[in-house]
């Protein structure tokens, strides 16, 4: 008879089959580039396929509840945000059945990206002080679009109320939409993903006022930041990070750091986001854990005191 206690069982390694990891978005935009380069890196360096899949609606809910939802098995992961783990579950308390923190295992940042603060031509501002004080001379006039609740809607929203104005905000399904009526003149200005406003500012079709971050972008040198720029003291960037489902196995949590940190530490990944306005930025789990918890009560803060409501 086979001493069954006697006999110590190897440990199932991972990953023995695909693994998905959610972005909240449609394909194209920021958050899906970042995951696809994410994916691509750890099948490279896990030898075993990562794939994006895009489950998108209602602002990110739909996608985010998913993923909590998810075994912690390591074979459900997602792109998380600051939109979708801080902004979205106070914005949207009564909707939401996630806690954007306690309902998600870090496993490490990705990577954070400044706005490009863009208006139509059309506009008589070249720079933030001038648009600020146009901004105080017609209060409420100049509208702007974004997904309500979304990364740019915050900016702008954080914006408003470092500079004291008040301005129109228009609800917009996405980025995209609101990128064209900015350039079509229905939309006065934008606070717009960087890969995206870029190629429009270099086409004439959208004057570049800033960027929104802490440090000029090296795909656009000549354009300042907002604090340098008119607005001392502002300061955001989106930031993008892999998480999975609470309860994540710290052996696969620390697998995936692993491979991830040294993917995204390549010079040829690193080269190509920030052409793109992109910084590749990775961290430990501790750190990542902490980012997620600090970014929860600040973006509550702005909500709060801005008065933004779902649309």
């Amino acid at each position: 008879m086979m001493a069954a206690s006697g006999i110590v069982q190897a440990q199932t390694p991972y990953p023995t089959k695909p693994v998905r990891i959610v972005v909240t978005v449609a394909p194209g935009g920021g958050v899906d580039l970042v995951g696809r380069i994410v994916a691509q890196k750890l099948t490279e360096m896990i030898r075993q396929s990562f794939v994006v899949e895009n489950r998108v609606g209602a602002s990110g809910i739909i996608g985010t509840a998913y993923v909590a939802r998810s075994a912690p098995d390591g074979y459900t992961l997602m792109v998380g945000t600051q939109t979708n783990h801080a902004v979205i579950p106070v914005l949207y308390a009564k909707q939401v059945t996630y806690d954007g923190v306690r309902d998600f295992t870090p496993i490490t940042t990705i990577a954070t990206s400044p706005m490009f603060f863009v208006v139509n031509p059309t506009l008589p501002v070249r720079t933030v002080k001038e648009f600020i004080a146009l901004a105080k001379k017609r209060p409420g006039e100049l509208a702007f679009g974004a997904a309500s609740g979304g990364t740019t809607h915050m900016a702008v929203e954080l914006f408003k109320l470092t500079a004291g104005v008040s301005m129109l905000f228009v609800p917009y399904k996405g980025e995209a939409p609101a990128l064209t009526d900015t350039i079509g003149g229905q939309l006065s200005f934008q606070f717009a993903n960087v890969p995206t406003a870029l190629p429009q500012v270099r086409a004439g079709k959208l004057r570049g006022i800033a960027v929104t971050g802490a440090q000029r972008i090296s795909g656009a040198p000549d354009f300042p930041t907002v604090a340098e720029s008119g607005l001392p003291g502002y300061q955001n960037a989106t930031w993008w990070g892999l998480v999975g489902p609470a309860g994540l196995p710290r052996d696969i949590v620390t697998r995936l750091n692993s491979e991830a940190v040294r993917g995204l530490s390549e010079a040829a990944v690193k080269e190509k986001l920030e052409a793109m306005g992109i910084f590749a930025g990775t961290s430990t789990p501790e750190q990542f854990a902490a980012l997620m918890a600090s970014e929860a009560p600040r973006w509550a803060k702005v909500v709060r005191e801005s008065g933004a409501r779902p649309e």
